[in-house]
This record gives structure tokens, C-alpha cells and sequence, in this order.
């Protein structure tokens, strides 16, 4: 099978010939740390990923100095040590700022240049996810996380009204993306921290999930699977999540208490599962032994019958030895061949690994 077929038949919550190996995000320090200096496309092939990620493109407006800079929708960025940006600043800080503002055009001639170029590469071989957001996150970089929870109790129109710009944008670029050739949309948008969501259910109802909802109808229209992208302890939302209708759930993260064995049981019949070896503790500070032992453990609790692909709970990102993600893919490979072994299914599908890494059941 080709890479794209692994991640096509596992998203249809059936059994390839293996399961499938990909990663959301896989930053330059691992890439460099194991091949030097070459692009991540030529990371994906030497790897032998199945799929791989694409962000739309965009480009700087203004720089403040080195490491800090303003992007297309007016939000500063500042680059940390590893080269990864954190949001600084954002420009909507009053309803009149609303009123002024204007995204991005989402038709820009370069905004898909990226996309344009793994199609070209890529297309048939391996599976091309393209990553875009719903409106929460946008919302929040563009308003400040604390200001638009506060939004949701004081001025819910004004939250509505600046989701309803963000959306109308990111829906033009994911309709582009799948008339260029991705074969996937996923949304990253994060709503959940390690030990709950970022909001109540009942805010995520009202102001996060209509939006959701709005993605995952428009991949539906284009006939193309969605993958829903989010971190954290998801148990008091994951119902809600589910009962949009997306293809799969990404990445499931341990540590938060989202243990892939019972989100499988509960949920494997309705969705596909990415995830999930851990990258904050076992990635970056275990060894490789233990990350081989990790992976048994959760192929033996998510890829049972098919619908799983074996990634991260996150990203590799700087901080993650490269010899441990090496050690993750060829496990992966080894082990996840079908039919998968009963013997180990067995041995390791009641196993906790993450325990010794101070991560908890729920």
C-alpha cells in the first residue's frame, strides 16, 4: 500500500496492511539533529511517513527587531530559543477595532504555495493534510485568551461576531486547499489544558463547536475526511466533539488522562483514532527502549481492527530526542503490521505507561 492509502483505509476505521505513521508537526531541530540541513519533505520521504502537513502560507507585514514580528492579521509573534513563535499581542482590543478590521485575503496567489507544491510531489503517494483552524483559536490571538473568555459571559455577540469573521476566512482557504489537492483538513485549535478544557461545556457549545461544526461540513460537501486536532483532557467535551462527525480525533494526549484504550472502546466505532506517544515526558526524556515499549502499548490499545495511526500526542517537536522519534517510527513499522500480533495485544493493552510519568486516569 502507498502511504496514502494506509492513512485513507485506517481514516475509514479499517485495517491497512500497517498502520500508519504521521506526525502533525515535526520541528527543524529533530529534522537537522538526523539528516542535517534538508527540507521537511525530504524528512517525510526518508522517513517513510504516510502523510504529511501542510500549512497555508503567509507572510510578515512589519518587524520589530529579530525576533518579534507582526503578521497578516496584525497579531505579534515573538520567536523563542528553538525558533517556535508565541502570540504577543493581538489588534482587537475594542468592538470599534472590530468594526475597522480586515482579515487577510484568503486568495492571495501564495497563500497555497506550500500545498501547491506537495500536491505536485506527493499526490497519490502519501496522504497531504492540510491544517487549519475553526474560530476559537483565532479568535483568541486576535482578542487575547483571557479577554475573550471574559467575551463569552459580558458580550457574547461581540465573541460570534469576530468568530464569524475569522471562520468566513479559514472556510475560503480550506475550500481552496481541497480544490489544489489535500486529501484531508484537520483544525488545530486547542481546547483543553492537562487537567480540563479552557471553557465550560456550555460555553463550548454556544461559541466553539458551531464553528466546528462549520469545517467539518465543508470538508463533508468536498467529500474529504476531517481530522479534529486538540490537546488536553477533552472528557467533558469529547461527546460533543464525536457528534459533529469527524473522521478522527488527534492526538489524544496521555499525560491529560486521555487514555486511548477507552477513548477507543467508547468511541472506535464512530471515529479513527492519531496519537499518541507521549512527547512531553517519554519523548523527550525516556529512552528508546522505553519508547518502543510505549508504542506495543498503544498500537495493542487503539489499532485493533484497524482506524488508528500511530503519532505523537502532540508534535516532535525541539525538545524531543531524535533518537527516540527514530525509535517511535520503527516500532511503529515493526509492530504495526496486520494482522497485529494477539500475544502482544494481550500482553500490553492493559499496561499504563504513562503512569511513571506522573500521568493519571480519570
Amino acid at each position: 500500500m502507498t502511504g496514502y492509502e494506509r492513512m485513507m483505509t485506517a481514516l475509514r476505521r479499517e485495517e491497512p496492511d500497517r498502520v500508519p505513521i504521521w506526525e502533525l508537526i515535526v520541528n527543524e531541530p529533530v529534522i537537522r539533529a538526523l539528516y542535517g540541513d534538508i527540507s521537511y519533505f525530504d524528512f517525510v520521504e526518508r522517513e517513510g511517513l504516510d502523510g504529511v502537513t501542510i500549512f497555508e502560507d503567509s507572510r510578515v507585514r512589519e518587524w520589530y527587531d529579530e525576533v518579534t514580528y507582526r503578521d497578516e492579521w496584525g497579531i505579534v509573534w515573538r520567536i523563542d530559543a528553538p525558533g517556535i513563535p508565541y502570540r504577543i499581542d493581538g489588534p482587537i482590543k475594542t468592538e470599534a477595532d472590530l468594526d475597522r478590521y480586515t482579515p487577510p485575503d484568503p486568495d492571495a496567489d501564495y497563500r497555497l504555495a506550500t500545498l501547491e507544491e506537495a500536491v505536485r510531489r506527493f499526490k497519490g503517494e502519501k496522504a497531504i493534510v492540510f491544517l487549519s483552524h475553526e474560530a476559537f483559536e483565532f479568535s483568541h490571538y486576535l482578542r487575547g485568551m483571557e479577554n475573550l473568555l471574559m467575551d463569552y459571559v459580558l458580550n457574547p455577540e461581540f465573541v460570534h461576531r469576530l468568530a464569524r469573521v475569522v471562520m468566513d476566512y479559514k472556510k475560503q482557504v480550506m475550500e481552496r486547499a481541497v480544490e489544489v489537492g489535500a486529501d484531508i483538513l484537520l483544525t488545530g485549535d486547542d481546547y483543553a489544558h492537562r487537567t480540563a478544557p479552557i471553557m465550560s461545556p456550555e460555553h463550548f457549545r454556544e461559541f466553539v463547536l458551531p464553528y466546528l461544526q462549520e469545517a467539518i461540513d465543508l470538508a463533508k460537501a468536498h467529500g474529504v475526511p476531517f481530522i479534529k486536532h486538540t490537546d488536553g483532557n477533552l472528557w467533558p467535551i469529547i461527546d460533543m466533539i464525536v457528534e459533529t462527525g469527524i473522521d478522527a480525533l488527534d492526538p489524544l494526549e496521555p499525560i491529560a488522562g486521555m487514555d486511548i484504550g477507552e477513548v477507543k472502546q467508547r468511541y472506535g466505532a464512530r471515529i479513527a483514532l492519531a496519537g499518541n506517544v507521549d512527547c512531553g515526558e517519554l519523548l523527550s526524556r525516556g529512552t528508546p527502549e522505553e519508547v518502543v515499549e510505549a508504542v506495543k502499548e498503544t498500537l495493542a490499545k487503539a489499532a485493533v481492527g484497524g482506524g488508528h495511526i500511530l503519532a505523537s500526542s502532540n508534535s516532535i517537536h525541539p525538545a524531543v530526542k531524535p533518537e527516540n522519534y527514530r525509535a517511535m517510527v520503527e516500532a511503529g513499522k515493526r509492530y504495526g503490521q496486520y494482522p497485529l500480533d494477539p500475544q502482544m495485544v494481550e500482553e500490553y493493552r492493559t499496561q499504563n505507561y504513562i503512569a511513571r510519568y506522573g500521568g493519571k486516569t480519570r
